[in-house]
C-alpha cells in the first residue's frame, strides 16, 4: 500500500508509469503540462482538512465565509439567523485547499442565546481540524465569547482569533484589547472590505494541517465509519439500538429526543463498524428553521467523520424534500451511499407500489446506490445491511486503470460520438481516474461536452466498471488551441 500511497502523494491516483505515459498522451494532443498537473492534483486530492468559522449572531461570520470563498456562497442578510442548506464550502488559499463549515445560519433558540451558540460551536469544532473564532471587536468580548473560549479550550483544536470590524487604524487598539481572551494573537479584520484577511488566511493555513487528520478506516486497519443520517424522527435511535442489540441511545415518542451524536463500536456480520450517531434535533415546532438548520450542520459533521452514509427513509410516508436534501448532502460530500427504507414491514401492498413510483421519481439521481428494506423496531432484514455497506465501501475505492479507461472511452466515442454542435462535435479525447474514495475522473476534450452527454458517459462508466453505492465526479477540461498559452 505504501509505495502506492506515495505515488498517489504525486499525481493524484496514478503510479509513476501510468502518469508518465498519460503525460505524453496529454502532450501529444496539445495540453500544457503544467496545466494538467494542476487538474490532476485538483481531482485527486484527499479528504480536505475543515476549517469551522464560529462566533455569536451578527459578527460577520457568512461575511467572513464570502471573503475566504471569494464569491458570495454563504448567504447574507441584516436578519440575524438566515436559515440555508449548505454548510460547508470548498476554498482555496494560497494554492492550499480546505473547507469551510460557517455556523452563521442559525441563531436565536429558547435556550436563549449562549445555549445556541455553544451548541452550533461545539458540532462545528467536533468536525473541524481548525478553528477561526470571530470576535465583534467594536463591541468587545462578551459573556457569550468567554463561553466559546471555554469550549475551545477543551476541545484543543488549533485557533485563529478574528478581530472583526476593524474598519480603520482606531479599531486595531480594540483589536488589541482581545489578547485578553488568552487565545494569542487577534488577527484585526474588516470582513466586510477584506481589510486583514489575507493575512488572517495566512494564519489559518499555518493552523490547519496538510490533511486532515483522519486517515480514514483503511490506513490503520481500524474500524470502517458509518454515518446514520436522515431526519428527525426517522428511527435512527431504535436502528442503532437494534443493530447495537441493546438500548444505548434514548428512544421517546417526541421526535428529536436524542442530543449528542453518541459514536458507537458495533459488532454487525462479524466485522466491526463504527457508526456516527447523528441522532435527532431538538425540535420545537415554532423553531422550525433554525431546527432543520441545525440538523443540517449536524448532518454535516457526521459525514465529515463517516466513510458511508446510510440514508434512513420512512417507507410509510412520502418522500420528502429534506429526504432528498439529506441524500443531496452525502452525495455532495463524497461519501459511499446505501438507503434504507425503515418500516417496510408495516406497508400493505397499495403503499409498496405507490412508494416503488416515488423513488423512480424523486431518487432517480441516486439510483446506484444500494437499497436496504429494514425494520428499526423488529430488527427484520438488518442482516442485509453489512453487504450493503460493503459494496459501497468498494465501489467507492475501485480504481480503473488509465489504459483500460482510455480503451473503454475510445469504444464510447466511436459507438456513441457527441451530437454536433454549431458545426463542430467535440470528442473525449482521453482521461484518466485522478482519485478514489470517491472516483474521479478526469476527461480531457476538444470541445464543451454538454451535461446531457456528461451523464451518459457516467452511466457507461457505472455499467462498465461496477461504482456501485458511490457517487462519480467527473471534470472535463477542453483543449485550448494549439500553440497558444492562456
Amino acid at each position: 500500500m505504501n509505495d502506492q500511497q506515495h505515488a498517489a502523494d504525486e499525481h493524484g491516483a496514478l503510479g509513476d508509469a501510468e502518469y508518465t505515459e498519460f503525460m505524453e498522451l496529454a502532450a501529444e494532443e496539445g495540453f500544457d503540462p503544467e496545466e494538467i498537473e494542476g487538474d490532476l492534483a485538483a481531482a485527486g486530492h484527499g479528504p480536505l482538512p475543515v476549517l469551522a468559522v464560529v462566533g455569536r449572531p451578527n459578527v460577520g461570520k457568512s461575511t467572513l465565509v464570502n471573503r475566504v470563498l471569494g464569491r458570495r456562497e454563504a448567504v447574507v442578510e441584516d436578519k440575524p439567523g438566515v436559515t440555508r442548506d449548505r454548510v460547508t464550502y470548498e476554498a482555496e488559499w494560497a494554492g492550499r485547499r480546505f473547507k469551510v463549515v460557517d455556523t452563521g445560519g442559525w441563531e436565536q433558540d429558547v435556550l436563549g442565546i449562549d445555549a445556541a451558540v455553544a451548541a452550533q460551536a461545539e458540532f462545528a469544532i467536533e468536525a473541524a481540524d481548525a478553528v477561526v473564532f470571530v470576535v465583534d471587536a467594536k463591541v468587545g468580548a462578551t459573556d457569550t465569547d468567554e463561553a466559546v473560549v471555554k469550549l475551545l479550550r477543551r476541545a484543543g483544536k488549533p485557533v485563529v482569533l478574528c478581530a472583526n470590524k476593524v474598519d480603520g487604524p482606531s479599531g486595531e487598539a480594540d483589536a488589541a484589547a482581545l489578547w485578553n481572551l488568552g487565545l494569542g494573537e487577534p488577527h484585526p479584520v474588516s470582513s466586510l472590505h477584506g481589510r486583514g484577511t489575507g493575512d488572517l488566511l495566512d494564519a489559518v493555513l499555518e493552523a490547519l494541517p496538510e490533511a486532515p487528520q483522519q486517515t480514514f478506516g483503511g490506513g490503520l486497519g481500524g474500524p470502517r465509519r458509518i454515518a446514520l443520517i436522515g431526519r428527525p424522527n426517522v428511527g435512527k435511535s431504535s436502528l442503532l439500538n437494534k443493530v447495537a442489540g441493546e438500548e444505548r441511545v434514548v428512544v421517546n415518542e417526541i421526535a428529536g429526543t436524542t442530543r449528542d451524536p453518541v459514536d458507537e463500536l458495533i459488532e454487525l456480520g462479524g466485522v466491526t463498524w463504527k457508526f456516527v450517531d447523528t441522532a435527532g434535533i431538538r425540535r420545537r415546532v415554532h423553531l422550525q428553521e433554525g431546527a432543520d438548520y441545525y440538523a443540517s450542520l449536524r448532518t454535516a459533521a457526521a459525514l465529515e467523520k463517516a466513510e458511508v452514509a446510510v440514508v434512513l427513509i420512512d417507507a410509510s410516508e412520502s418522500i420528502s424534500v429534506q429526504d432528498t436534501r439529506i441524500i443531496s448532502m452525502a452525495v455532495d460530500a463524497g461519501r459511499a451511499l446505501v438507503i434504507a427504507y425503515n418500516k417496510w414491514d408495516t406497508l400493505d401492498e397499495e403503499r409498496r407500489y405507490y412508494l416503488e413510483r416515488e423513488i423512480e421519481r424523486d431518487l432517480v439521481q441516486v439510483q446506484w446506490a444500494p437499497r436496504v428494506n429494514v425494520s428499526a423496531r423488529t430488527g427484520r432484514h438488518m442482516e442485509k445491511l453489512v453487504p450493503a455497506i460493503e459494496t459501497a465501501l468498494e465501489g467507492w475505492e475501485t480504481r480503473v486503470p488509465t489504459g483500460r479507461l482510455n480503451a473503454f472511452l475510445g469504444e464510447i466515442v466511436a459507438a456513441h460520438p457527441h451530437p454536433i454542435r454549431g458545426g463542430k462535435q467535440p470528442r473525449i479525447l482521453f482521461g484518466t481516474q485522478a482519485g478514489v474514495r470517491p472516483p474521479r475522473f478526469v476527461l480531457f476534450a476538444s470541445g464543451f461536452l454538454e451535461a446531457g452527454y456528461r451523464r451518459f458517459v457516467e452511466r457507461r462508466l457505472r455499467e462498465e466498471f461496477g461504482f456501485e453505492g458511490t457517487p462519480i465526479h467527473i471534470s472535463v477540461r477542453v483543449r485550448e488551441k494549439r500553440g497558444r498559452k492562456k
